[in-house]
C-alpha cells in the first residue's frame, strides 16, 4: 500500500472517530440529563450543557487532528496548508468558546480556589486542603 493512501485512510478513520465522539457525547448528555431529571438530582441544564460541550470538544480535537494528518502528510501545498490553517483557526475558536462556556473562565486561567461545579461536584482544583483545628483543653 502506498504511503499517501495509508495516511489518507488514517485521517478518514480519525474523522470518523471525531464524529463518533460528538454523537456519543450528545447521546450521553441526553441520557444523563434524562436520568438526572427523573431522579430529581441537582441542576439538570447546567450539567447537560457541560457534558455536551465536553463531547463536542473531544470531537473537534479529533477532527482537527485528522485534518492536520491528511493535509501535512499527503498534500503539503500552499493552498492546502492555507485551507488547513483556516479550518484550525475556526475549530480552535469554537473549542475556546466551548471551554469558556463550560468552565466560566479562559483556558489559561486557573480555577478559583474553592469553586464548586454547578451540579454539586468537587472543586475543579481538587478537594480543599485539610485544616488543623485546635482542640480545647
Amino acid at each position: 500500500m502506498e504511503f499517501g493512501t495509508v495516511i489518507t485512510t488514517v485521517g478518514e478513520v480519525i474523522d470518523v472517530l471525531g464524529v463518533a465522539a460528538i454523537v456519543v457525547g450528545v447521546l450521553y448528555a441526553l441520557a444523563d440529563a434524562a436520568i438526572r431529571r427523573v431522579r430529581r438530582m441537582g441542576p439538570v441544564y447546567a450539567r447537560f450543557r457541560r457534558v455536551l460541550g465536553r463531547g463536542i470538544l473531544v470531537g473537534l480535537e479529533l477532527l482537527v487532528a485528522a485534518d492536520i494528518i491528511r493535509t501535512v502528510a499527503v498534500t503539503p501545498t500552499i493552498e492546502s496548508v492555507s485551507v488547513l490553517a483556516l479550518i484550525v483557526v475556526i475549530r480552535t475558536f469554537l473549542s475556546w468558546s466551548l471551554e469558556v462556556e463550560i468552565s466560566g473562565r479562559w483556558p489559561w486561567q486557573k480555577a478559583r480556589a474553592g469553586a464548586v461545579e454547578a451540579d454539586g461536584g468537587e472543586d475543579r482544583a481538587g478537594p480543599p486542603p485539610a485544616t488543623a483545628t485546635a482542640s480545647r483543653v
